[in-house]
């Protein structure tokens, strides 16, 4: 299941967003349609979910709607903001927060 790092805190709108990479002190900022496709995979179970929901809002094609989400959920796990491991994997020391 893909879901933001323990450590991401988003701050996203329609018009936007962005990320607080609290372990760096670095934010990520984000386009509109990237900030969309994030609050779809939130709020999705799974990237193909999110997808069709995208298609949707914005009338776009399937295939072109799931290479756009998957971009967005790929470069979030490459800069360590996102995970595809499950919540239970999470590391002990970290039940404090």
């Amino acid at each position: 299941m893909w879901q933001l790092a323990e450590s991401a805190h988003p701050v996203l709108t329609g018009g936007g967003g962005a990320i607080l990479d609290e372990r760096t002190g670095r934010w990520t900022y984000l386009t509109p349609t990237a900030s969309a496709a994030l609050m779809l995979l939130l709020a999705s179970a799974t990237e193909e979910e999110a997808a069709g929901q995208y298609a949707k809002q914005y009338a776009i094609d399937a295939g072109q709607a799931g290479a756009d989400v998957r971009t967005v959920a790929h470069a979030l796990t490459a800069q360590g903001l996102a995970t595809e491991e499950p919540a239970s994997r999470r590391r002990w020391w970290g039940w404090w927060r």
